[in-house]
């Protein structure tokens, strides 16, 4: 056995070595002195020495001398990969460039720096960012009647615009210099979550003008003319901006846009200028039938080269006032019964001046680019932050109503099947409500999170909706008869909206979340892209080489790395945090060196076709996903003082994150097209098998307890939702009658066990009171509070009706005629 001694240790020190991710010449000198210390120590034969060093030595020595590696194996490896490396669209190459990589390419690395995490600075509100939101947006969910804007106007009244309007609402990303509010990311994200808690329709009307549109674009790529004319306008409201992108026939596919713009001459206010004519059909345009201006994507052809000598010279972008002859715009789709406006814009002939393109006549063809930085930054907080205002009023008004329903004598939140609807929205909103927030940040950091935006946008809206299904759930019959007193119905009805505007949620998790981060958040497969389209060839091979075989050592680390992490179920290894959070840092370890390991194995050996299997990559970007997320929430955590009542929210949503990334690497590895490497993937990934389960029914009844009760958690999980028990508002009603609804629970027991031992003879309720007070069953105190939370409880319980005629349509459409089929 001792012969076998020094043959074990070098494997031992290699594992080690891999695991630790130590450089080349270090795991040479390790092993050469492991095997030969080790077997003169054990007394091995002199053969069971040399023979394992001379191998480690054949192998060892030529990677050590960098102008042999190099002439002999980096050189064949470079040709055979510029000959199978797929040649990148310039849209493709475009999208892959826009952007900045954060804390998600730590995630990718398979070795988190946790401390880049944690050193990030808590995001905070300014002392006139939090005015806003307890002055402006506090006043402005006061005059909201969700009904009145969803049922009788479609639209928001007009005080309410006039209000949005004058308090520059539409400015919150418009510098101060201009006339804006200058708002940070994360307040702009916190006052769109107070408006989504009384309306989606407010919130989609404020959010549009300050996420991808005009404002943002002239910000960022605007000549110093239109942003001193258009700002200004913008903030105060003279202006009221939409962008149209969308068509009939492109759209999540956007760089097919149809509609085009033909350079020439033409009238513009009294001059013959040179410009640009345009022809194009857009839809699915918010606030385009209210819009003033009118930002515009196209296709810009130049056939008579009066700019230069390009015909095509790719997408642009263009301003174009509401006035302009052959623009027509006015008409409204109707989305999901939703109020905020939006119609279709078509022109045909529209002639602006080149002075009106976004960036002047130097931007043109530029647009594709523009909008894709642009549409990381909005996607990031807007959509995000109408997720977060949803769920957690959601959540709180289901904790109360499912402590104020009784069904059976008991609060149907006491019922299990109720507490696993709760337990999910208490989780997901946890995780939904940290995502946002970490996105915000991110913006806020200077950063234009192209991955994170894209991950934000879509499990944001895809959590949202099981919040809101789970909520229709639990509320039941309240929840389906839509009117007034309905606070749940249009938050089910509309969310279909988020998972399809800006990048179909189908579209960006199957192509884009791993599409770019496999690329972008990548320790090196960019690096190695741009070496290999390096000119000169000996710094081609230079480059190639020093990126080739830092990328080599990377995937033998995450094999390692993966496996050792595995088969001690993570727990080991080093990771910040406290006594509680440790070991999910530790299994976030774990699942970063699985995903590395894993998309480094599927990009070598499907290469491009790996482009093409969409559903291998829409796993492999579930586990970055909620790789992402989970580091959110342990964020959130600490930034948060490390609150021990939230603990049961971060385990349950910690908890499911884990769940979810187990089941997608075994979906990768079940589908996974080359059996004998889905065979050796699982060895390493899964050594003893998959141990992750879902979050628990004892933490979900925790979770429960959370939502069902006044508690800090629960107050911390409500942040920015519109709580004010005003007329209007019936989930702040419910909630401010939670703590009486609690006190009164002892006293119903008691009247209970009174009744249903047939000392009361009273039919009528308020009659039973009396009996039970006249029996000493309650006391006087305990039946004025019990009568009081009755009368109180019974608004929150009934639902609204209708006269026929309310419900019947004020105009009635003629038929359509048939279209025939020629």
């Amino acid at each position: 056995m001792i012969h076998w001694y020094p043959l074990i240790a070098l494997l031992v020190v290699c594992l080690a070595c891999a695991y630790l991710r130590v450089g080349l010449r270090t795991w040479a000198i390790a092993g050469f002195v492991a095997v030969v210390g080790v077997g003169l120590v054990a007394g091995s034969h002199w053969l069971a020495i040399a023979i394992p060093a001379l191998v480690f030595a054949l192998i060892t020595l030529p990677l050590n001398i960098p102008e042999f590696r190099r002439r002999r194996l980096t050189a064949p490896l470079l040709g055979i990969y510029r000959k199978i490396t797929p040649q990148l669209s310039e849209t493709e190459q475009i999208a892959l460039e826009a952007g900045t990589v954060g804390f998600e390419g730590e995630l990718f690395s398979g070795k988190p720096d946790w401390s880049k995490l944690l050193k990030q600075p808590k995001p905070e509100l300014s002392v006139e960012e939090q005015a806003f939101l307890d002055g402006p947006c506090e006043e402005v969910c006061r005059m909201t009647d969700e009904w009145q804007i969803t049922h009788e106007l479609s639209d928001l009244p007009p005080e309410i615009w006039e209000f949005i309007k004058t308090r520059k609402f539409f400015g919150m990303i418009i510098p101060k210099k201009y006339g804006g509010l200058e708002f940070s990311a994360y307040a702009q994200s916190a006052a769109l979550q107070k408006l989504m808690s009384m309306s989606g329709s407010l919130s989609s009307t404020v959010g549009v003008p300050n996420s991808l549109g005009p404002g943002e674009l002239l910000l960022h790529y605007g000549t110093q003319d239109q942003r001193d004319y258009y700002l200004p306008r913008l903030a105060d409201g003279r202006e009221i901006p939409c962008f149209a992108l969308t068509g009939p026939h492109a759209g999540s596919d956007a760089t097919s846009i149809p509609d085009y713009g033909i350079v020439c001459k033409g009238q513009w206010q009294g001059g013959n200028v040179l410009g640009v004519r345009l022809t194009f059909d857009k839809r699915y345009i918010t606030l385009a039938p209210v819009a003033t201006l009118v930002g515009l994507a196209f296709r810009m052809h130049d056939p008579d080269h009066l700019l230069g000598d390009k015909d095509d010279l790719g997408i642009t972008l263009a301003l174009i006032p509401h006035d302009t002859p052959g623009l027509e715009i006015g008409r409204r789709h109707f989305p999901l019964n939703a109020a905020f406006l939006n119609g279709p814009v078509r022109g045909h002939d529209v002639f602006v001046p080149l002075s009106q393109l976004i960036g002047g006549a130097d931007m043109a063809g530029q647009g594709w680019r523009m909008l894709v930085e642009c549409l990381s930054i909005g996607r990031g907080i807007t959509l995000p932050a109408n997720a977060s205002g949803g769920v957690r009023m959601g959540a709180i008004a289901t904790g109360a109503y499912a402590r104020l329903r009784k069904q059976f004598g008991m609060a149907i939140g006491r019922f299990e099947g109720v507490e696993e609807a709760l337990a999910r929205i208490g989780g997901h909103s946890y995780a939904i409500t940290a995502l946002a927030r970490a996105s915000a940040a991110a913006v806020d950091r200077g950063e234009k999170p192209a991955v994170g935006s894209a991950i934000a946008k879509y499990h944001c809206t895809e959590l949202g909706r099981e919040v809101a299904r789970d909520v229709m759930d639990v509320h039941g019959g309240k929840a389906v008869q839509l009117g007034p007193s309905n606070y749940a119905g249009r938050a089910w009805q509309t969310a279909p909206i988020a998972i399809t505007v800006e990048g179909a949620n189908i579209m960006t998790r199957s192509l884009m979340i791993f599409g770019q981060g496999a690329i972008r958040c990548h320790p090196y497969v960019l690096k190695e892209l741009h070496a290999a389209q390096i000119a000169d060839y000996r710094e081609r091979l230079t480059e190639f080489d020093r990126v080739l075989f830092r990328h080599i050592g990377f995937a033998i680390s995450n094999a390692a790395r993966s496996f050792v992490l595995g088969l001690t179920h993570a727990h080991i290894g080093r990771a910040p945090g406290d006594k509680y959070t440790r070991r999910y840092y530790r299994k976030l370890n774990r699942y970063a060196a699985n995903l590395a390991l894993a998309a480094d194995t599927a990009m070598l050996t499907l290469g491009g076709k790996l482009k093409f299997k969409e559903r291998l990559s829409a796993r492999l970007g579930d586990v970055l996903s909620n790789l992402f997320i989970a580091s959110s929430m342990l964020k959130r955590y600490e930034d948060q003082g490390r609150p021990v009542a939230d603990q049961p929210l971060l385990a349950w949503a910690f908890h499911d994150c884990a769940y979810r990334m187990q089941g997608a690497l075994d979906g990768v590895l079940r589908n996974f097209p080359i059996r004998p490497v889905a065979w050796l993937l699982r060895a390493l990934i899964f050594p003893i098998g998959r141990r992750e389960a879902p979050p628990s029914d004892r933490l979900g009844h925790r979770v429960a307890a959370i939502l069902c009760a006044p508690n800090d958690a629960r107050t911390r999980l409500a942040e920015w939702a519109y709580l004010t028990p005003s007329a209007n508002n019936p989930v702040g009603r419910m909630n401010a009658l939670l703590p009486d609804v609690i006190a009164a629970e002892p006293v119903e027991r008691k009247f209970a066990k009174a009744l249903k031992s047939g000392s009361l003879k009273a039919l009528d309720a308020d009659a039973q009171l009396a009996e039970a007070e006249q029996i000493g069953a309650i006391s006087p105190d305990e039946r004025k509070l019990l009568a009081r939370v009755r009368a109180a409880t019974q608004e929150f319980i009934d639902v609204d009706d209708f006269d026929p005629a309310e419900l019947r349509a004020a105009v009635v459409r003629p038929k359509p005629e048939l279209r025939s089929a020629a």
